[in-house]
């Protein structure tokens, strides 16, 4: 089932709320991921999708794209910049699907797209999601 447009909050409403989510987990966390970007989008784009081998867009809530800390180097010529991709499409369709809280989803996203930048496996990410 997906979500009507009309109960969809808008881009700037789903960066508040993920900004507010964010703001819940742990500062143990958080303190590493200072200067990751977090941007709002309707879908991963084809090329992405592709890349992992998705046929449905609606399969991929979020996406770190990045170095992650386990890979960085003092010696890169040009790191980049760290991001974590929530798309609100998906998020939305999942959040109303299970009845779960919007911040929740949205927050259990972030909390496993932070655990790519730890590069951390998703049981490792399960582990600290049911910590906090």
């Amino acid at each position: 089932m997906r979500t009507r447009a009309e109960t969809l909050p808008d881009l700037d409403t789903m960066h508040t709320i993920a900004l507010e989510a964010f703001a819940t987990i742990p500062e143990e966390l958080r303190c590493y991921v200072e200067g990751v970007v977090i941007r709002i989008a309707e879908f991963a784009d084809g090329d992405i999708l592709a890349d992992m081998d998705i046929r449905d867009p609606y399969d991929l809530l979020g996406l770190y794209q990045g170095v992650s800390l386990d890979r960085k180097s003092v010696s890169d010529p040009f790191p980049g910049v760290d991001m974590i991709f929530l798309y609100r499409r998906p998020i939305a369709a999942y959040a109303e699907q299970t009845g779960e809280n919007l911040m929740q989803v949205i927050r259990h996203v972030l909390i496993h797209e932070i655990g790519h930048h730890f590069g951390l496996s998703d049981e490792d990410m399960m582990l600290i999601e049911e910590q906090t």
